[in-house]
């Protein structure tokens, strides 16, 4: 029997979370003992220069005995953010609507004022 069947008969549930260009991946696995953990899987999408791409993944594996503490931290945590900065996000670039600005930067003339603020009116029937 391979080791990639093997992984696969290990898991019992799974559910995914997409959230931009990351995606949480929550599985239950089975112990050769047959109790029951929990893997949580983060996988970030990298797009290389050439237009190829990878990902990078980070797991943590959670076992029954530390549910409670886990939970616990995580609900203190979550509340305490909540608390403090409220549920907006902030980071524009966050945002499912956010829109990237156009690239256009303002030019500053020699004695420090903005190109648009130096511009002397031209009148065009002059020349």
């Amino acid at each position: 029997m391979s080791d990639q069947y093997t992984m696969e008969k290990e898991e019992i549930n799974s559910k995914v979370m997409r959230a931009g260009r990351r995606t949480y991946f929550f599985d239950v696995r089975s112990t050769k003992a047959g109790d029951y953990y929990l893997t949580i899987t983060e996988s970030k999408k990298f797009t290389n220069e050439d237009g190829s791409y990878h990902y990078k993944k980070h797991k943590i594996y959670l076992y029954k005995e530390d549910f409670q503490d886990f939970r616990e931290n995580l609900e203190e945590m979550t509340n305490f953010i909540i608390d403090e900065k409220g549920e907006e996000v902030i980071s524009e670039r966050h945002q499912k609507d956010y829109k990237k600005e156009n690239d256009t930067t303002m030019q500053v003339s020699n004695n420090g004022e903005s190109a648009a603020s130096s511009f002397t009116d031209v009148s065009f029937d002059d020349i």
